[in-house]
């Protein structure tokens, strides 16, 4: 399906991506609990808007 060339570099890309996006992060840290502070909130009210429209589905749908 895939030669060992493809294999080797989707492997290596992977590792150097994650390495990349962790070491940015990190660096980001402090910048991101200052500016998106009651992000927690509207992420917990999302998932609750879809909780209660899937339960109205599964409600009328019976």
């Amino acid at each position: 399906m895939f030669s060992s060339g493809q294999l080797i570099f989707a492997l290596l890309f992977i590792i150097a991506f994650v390495a990349i996006i962790s070491f940015t992060y990190r660096k980001d840290k402090k910048l991101h609990k200052k500016n998106y502070k009651g992000v927690k909130w509207v992420l917990i009210s999302f998932m609750t808007f879809i909780a209660i429209l899937f339960l109205i589905k599964n409600f009328l749908k019976n």
